[in-house]
């Protein structure tokens, strides 16, 4: 065999290689997608109405507004600023529930109640459309929210039933094996003034110890199944009470309830 001609077979044994290799690339890389979308999560379905996962959310807060007398503007400014801060700590698959109080609705008027659908940023492209998760975030979550914060009006009542719509909220969402082991924040944004026909905070002693010897106590006690509380104090110029024993107050029933506390603040202004 001439020299040309070896160099001619050598010429196309290394295209014949270089062309088996490729394919085996290409078939590697196809074989690696399949692997991959084979073994990705399947997407979650969600309920139409409250975007949650279909097997229930992964996570519950509820926030309980008492709006039963007139905010100051700047207490209602920072409420909002509260709330659009806790609704950022809101993952994907989680439940986030607003409730205003209201003596004539157990647990309080539900204003919003939503899981966090996930924006998409946690999608490929490969496997999802992120941009059509982002707009269904902004459409069905983010943007109604949005707007029941901004309208977060007073709706003045006689009472303030606290521990019984508590206690509604905990049956509601806090109780049974399957919120058992969930996440499980209550925020409860309220001047803390329990108040009602058989027992009320505007008189007496507010000691923990008076509470429980009286129908109130028996007729509201409560299971929070180790959720953390928030309070966040509207504070109120009259009546005057004594702040240190009305926060004990609170703290003697957290502990009572079986909860935790996350974070006591007093809020700005004063009504």
């Amino acid at each position: 065999m001439s020299r040309r001609n070896r160099r001619r077979r050598s010429t196309e044994i290394g295209k014949l290689v270089a062309a088996a290799l490729l394919l085996l690339l290409c078939a590697i890389i196809v074989a690696g997608v399949a692997v991959w979308r084979w073994n990705a999560p399947a997407p979650v379905e969600l309920t139409k109405d409250t975007l949650c996962p279909v097997g229930g959310p992964w996570a519950i807060t509820v926030v309980l507004l008492d709006a039963s007398d007139d905010i100051p503007p700047v207490t209602k400014a920072e409420i909002q600023t509260v709330l659009r801060d806790a609704a950022r700590t809101i993952q994907k698959g989680e439940l986030l529930e607003l409730r205003a109080l209201d003596p004539r609705t157990p647990g309080g008027r539900i204003l919003f109640e939503k899981c966090n659908p996930g924006d998409g940023t946690d999608l490929s492209t490969l496997s999802a459309n992120p941009d059509a998760a982002k707009r269904r975030w902004l459409s069905e979550f983010d943007r109604p929210l949005t707007e029941t914060l901004a309208h977060l009006d007073a709706s003045s009542s006689a009472t303030s039933p606290l521990l019984a719509t508590i206690q509604a909220i905990a049956v509601q969402r806090f109780g049974g094996a399957a919120a058992r082991e969930l996440r499980k924040r209550l925020i409860v944004v309220s001047d803390m003034i329990e108040h009602g026909p058989e027992y009320s905070q505007y008189k007496g002693d507010l000691s923990y110890g008076r509470f429980k010897k009286t129908a109130t106590y028996k007729a509201t006690h409560t299971n929070l199944n180790g959720a953390s509380v928030d309070f966040y104090y509207i504070q109120r110029i009259k009546p005057i009470l004594d702040s240190g024993a009305h926060i004990q107050f609170w703290l003697d029933w957290i502990a009572d309830s079986s909860g935790t506390l996350g974070v006591a603040k007093k809020l700005q202004g004063g009504g």
